[in-house]
C-alpha cells in the first residue's frame, strides 16, 4: 500500500468518526462526541504526514510532528498548523476521561462534558478533517 491510499483509508476512517461524533452530539452522548472527534484528529493529522511519507508517531497528539515538519507542507496548510497542533493536543487531553471518566474523582465520563463542550470538540474535528481532506485532493 502506498502512501495515497494510505493517507486516503486514514481520512475514510476520520470521516467515519466525525459522522459518529455528530449523532453522538445529537443524542447527548457528549463524552462519546469528544472521544470519536479526539479519534477524527488523530487520524486525519496521521493520514497527511503518511501523505507526505512522513511516518506518525505511535503516541496520540501528532501536533509537534507536524510543526517538526511545517517546512513540508503547502503555504495555506502550514498557515493552520499551529491551530491544527493546538486541537490535537487539546483533545489528547480528553481521550481517556472521555471513555473512562475521572477516576480521580470518580466521576463517569457522561458527567464530565456539557454540550458546549462537545460542539467545541466536533468543531476541531470538522476543521482539521475538511484540511486535510483538501490537502490529499490538492495532493492527488
Amino acid at each position: 500500500m502506498n502512501n495515497v491510499e494510505m493517507a486516503r483509508s486514514y481520512l475514510r476512517q476520520a470521516k467515519e468518526r466525525v459522522k459518529h461524533a455528530r449523532e453522538a452530539l445529537e443524542t447527548g452522548n457528549y463524552a462519546y462526541t469528544i472521544r470519536q472527534s479526539q479519534e477524527a484528529v488523530e487520524l486525519a493529522l496521521k493520514g497527511v504526514l503518511r501523505l507526505l511519507a512522513i511516518e506518525p508517531p505511535k503516541w496520540h497528539d501528532v501536533g509537534p510532528i507536524l510543526k517538526r515538519h511545517r517546512d513540508k507542507f503547502p503555504e495555506w496548510f502550514r498557515s493552520r498548523i499551529d491551530e491544527l497542533a493546538s486541537m490535537s493536543r487539546k483533545l489528547r487531553r480528553e481521550r481517556e476521561a472521555s471513555m473512562y471518566g475521572d477516576e480521580e474523582t470518580g466521576t463517569p465520563p457522561d458527567q464530565l462534558y456539557s454540550r458546549a463542550d462537545a460542539e467545541e470538540a466536533l468543531s476541531y474535528a470538522e476543521t482539521t478533517l475538511s484540511l486535510c481532506v483538501r490537502l490529499l485532493e490538492e495532493f492527488i
